[in-house]
């Protein structure tokens, strides 16, 4: 399966397992379990969402919004229970308004998720860590 690794947006292909105990990025040599949410741009993002075989969660959030900045630990929580199961991934509308505009965000925080490129799943408002690993569980 084509994983994109988190830290250098390069795309790896790795035999698709239950769970792993190492797997690490040919570009980059870092870790490809490495769950901390990765920051998306106009200029990765099809790249990311496209690129992935695994689902791909966006965060649209902004800095000055308080229930994003609730829901922030949470969804990086929630990051940690999925390793290479799906990618974990915020766009801060504030900074990619084109982003923001093309998805049609209305509120935030919303919660997109992305499987074969394609969005299945659309959640707004601030959601605790309970509720997002059953929403990302049911659509794995």
């Amino acid at each position: 399966m084509r994983v994109v690794c988190p830290h250098c947006k390069s795309v790896n292909n790795i035999p698709q397992k239950e769970s792993y105990k190492k797997a690490v990025c040919g570009k980059c040599k870092k870790s490809l379990l490495d769950t901390k949410p990765v920051e998306l741009t106009d200029t990765n993002f099809d790249e990311v969402i496209v690129n992935s075989d695994i689902p791909v969660i966006v965060d649209f959030w902004a800095p000055w919004c308080g229930p994003c900045k609730m829901m922030g630990p949470n969804f990086e929580k929630s990051a940690t229970n999925f390793p290479l199961k799906t990618l974990f991934a915020k766009v801060n509308t504030e900074n990619e308004q084109n982003l923001g505009a093309r998805f049609g965000i209305r509120s935030i925080p919303t919660i997109i998720i992305f499987k074969n490129g394609k969005e299945v799943h659309r959640a707004s408002g601030a959601l605790d860590e309970n509720t997002l690993n059953n929403l990302v569980s049911q659509l794995i």
